[in-house]
């Protein structure tokens, strides 16, 4: 992780966002296309949910109007007709045609079902492969519980709409078109009034819609920030308590959940009042139907069946609008969530090709590098160091002397800004990025340790390594005598984050890996810091014996584990201010004096006092 004033300032000062969320999706048009791309692999079960609608509109239109002859023939013109047997024969037919519709709706939702999974399993493995291509910087610019909620919030509303939404909005589109055509084709007058209702049935729709659309990526936003605060939380529950932190955090919490809380009453005021004002105004247009309905057939000899199928649609026309509107909300919202799933997936991914390097030795030289976290920051300032192959090159410094910030280089973590760094003479900015980091070992002050056994966690560092070179590694770290203690040993099961280990046992794991690695270089952030002095003298013979053919940078506050580097540099304010063997700096009486001695400490106690 970059130093304090690093990344981490640079967050705070443009908001801590990735891609910040807009209230409505910039390019809705592009987002449907890219989301129905999803279900290439699938337009044949797609096609065959299509038509499963469309069977199932035309099932329920043709259906009611059935009903037209049945009322004008077998219950007006009951004897004429045929009687009972007429009747049941009709009503039997209208049976027939309403069980098609049901089961073209059983084996759309089925189809459906299959699409939608097929389309969230794409795009989150999409999603996932992505992330993996991302610099460092992204994650060290953005929260987890935000990066978190793509995977899940945004991810399921995108499949609740492909799943569901799409298909009724096509039904009610379909449902709408076959009902007023039907309409038309029973009485082209009483078409008239829903002719007249119609525009304002659907402009109420539209002036809700519109008012909800933006509360509902708002909502969205939202949750993401919600969500990374509790995460952010939880995961530090123990600084939380150790620094009676609890009240703050409650408070913090309760911000983001009022937040949420207003955008999502908003955000569904406007989605609930849809459904009430759109189905009254339904109710408007029925009733003026049946009561003009009604005169027509008074006075203009309108047969009685017609009347009732023509009601039975005008009822029937306010719902399809109705359903549109409400899964505009859905819509919306899931496009709201696309956009933020495609904002990861269009970001510019690392550059990783370049050429090869072969027998790498190890050699690195830094010249006049410059570079900095932010553009008007610099963190190192002309930075020159020679390593040479087996060399162990140290570094100390304040907190914030960018000596962490040497190591995000050397891996490339981030690119410098001027000035060059070469590994055995060859800048690192032509070679492959896999390979590079192929060929240097890292061993930070934060371990993270993976689900699985111990065997697995510390082959991690070699994939292909067999269970001997793993048990070797192990014992190089001082780490075979706790593991061969532990319950199933080396294959004992580690999960969240080895919370089961020691923060020194979970170190020694790192440290394994890295011994694991045949990388020629290899770099120490604190590796020490976690364990204690004992566990410590413990691990330095087998780190020296780490070290001894590998090209070594290490990062130190206990200057007692670089005694014995070959040079040290001493950092401030992103410079060498000094550099030279343990004895040669002792004898220069300068920083590093004040710093081994405690001088510095002893000064600065005093000049509080």
């Amino acid at each position: 992780m970059p130093p304090m004033g690093g990344v981490t300032g640079a967050m705070k000062g443009t908001g801590g966002s990735m891609g910040k969320k807009k209230e409505r999706p910039k390019n809705t048009k592009n987002t449907i296309i890219r989301l129905f791309s999803y279900m290439k692999e699938t337009k044949l079960q797609l096609a065959g949910a299509l038509c499963c609608v469309l069977a199932s509109t035309v099932s329920t239109l043709a259906a009611s109007y059935m009903l037209r002859p049945v009322i004008n023939n077998y219950i007006i013109g009951f004897n004429e007709n045929g009687g009972i047997k007429s009747l049941a024969m009709a009503l039997v037919a209208m049976a027939s045609v309403y069980l098609l519709g049901v089961l073209a709706t059983y084996f759309q939702a089925k189809l459906m079902l299959k699409v939608s999974q097929r389309a969230m399993f794409s795009l989150r493995r999409d999603l996932f492969v992505h992330m993996q291509k991302l610099p460092v910087s992204f994650f060290d610019m953005n929260s987890k519980g935000d990066l978190m909620s793509r995977y899940t919030n945004d991810v399921d509303v995108v499949g609740e709409m492909l799943n569901s939404t799409a298909v009724q909005l096509f039904s009610g589109i379909m449902t709408l078109v076959g009902t007023f055509a039907m309409m038309i084709y029973t009485n082209i007058w009483l078409s008239l009034i829903t002719f007249v209702m119609a525009p304002v049935i659907i402009y109420s729709g539209r002036f809700l819609v519109s008012r909800s659309r933006k509360y509902y990526a708002a909502q969205q936003k939202s949750l993401g920030a919600l969500n990374g605060c509790i995460e952010e939380t939880i995961s530090g529950q123990r600084v939380v308590k150790v620094f009676c932190h609890e009240k703050q955090a409650v408070e913090d919490f309760r911000k983001y959940n009022y937040d949420l809380k207003d955008k999502q009453i908003k955000a569904q005021f406007f989605g609930g009042i849809m459904g009430p004002v759109v189905g009254n105004l339904g109710q408007v247009n029925y009733s003026l139907t049946a009561m003009i309905g009604g005169i027509l057939c008074v006075l203009k000899g309108f047969d009685i069946g017609g009347l009732t199928i023509f009601v039975t649609y005008a009822r029937q026309f306010s719902r399809p609008i109705n359903e549109i509107t409400m899964q505009m909300n859905t819509i919306f919202s899931a496009l709201a969530g696309a956009e933020r799933v495609f904002d990861i997936c269009d970001m510019e991914v690392e550059d990783v090709t370049g050429d090869i390097p072969d027998n790498v030795k190890g050699e690195i030289v830094m010249n006049d590098v410059t570079f900095g976290y932010r553009k008007d920051t610099p963190v190192l300032k002309h930075i020159s160091l020679v390593a040479k192959k087996g060399q162990k090159i140290a570094f100390v410094g304040s907190t914030g002397a960018g000596k962490t910030t040497i190591t995000n280089l050397l891996t490339r973590f981030y690119e410098i800004w001027d000035g060059g760094i070469t590994l055995d003479g060859r800048d690192i900015r032509t070679l492959n990025m896999e390979e590079l980091r192929k060929n240097i070992a890292l061993v930070l002050q934060d371990t993270h340790l993976f689900t699985g056994t111990v065997m697995e966690n510390i082959r991690y560092g070699r994939l292909d390594a067999s269970d001997e070179e793993v048990i070797a590694a192990a014992k190089t770290a001082n780490a075979d005598y706790f593991i061969r203690h532990l319950s199933e040993g080396y294959d004992t099961l580690l999960e969240g984050d080895g919370s089961n280990l020691s923060q020194g046992q979970r170190q020694l794991l790192n440290i394994a890996r890295a011994a694991l690695s045949k990388a020629p270089v290899l770099i120490m952030d604190e590796a020490t810091s976690s364990v204690d002095t004992i566990t410590e003298r413990q691990i330095q013979d087998g780190m020296d014996r780490l070290m001894s053919d590998r090209t070594t940078f290490v990062i130190a506050h206990r200057l007692s584990t670089i005694r014995n580097a070959d040079a040290i540099m001493v950092l401030e304010n992103g410079e060498i201010i000094e550099r030279g063997t343990h004895e040669q700096l002792l004898a220069m009486k300068g920083r590093y004096y004040e710093l081994y001695t405690g001088k510095a400490e002893r000064l600065k106690i005093i000049c509080t006092v």
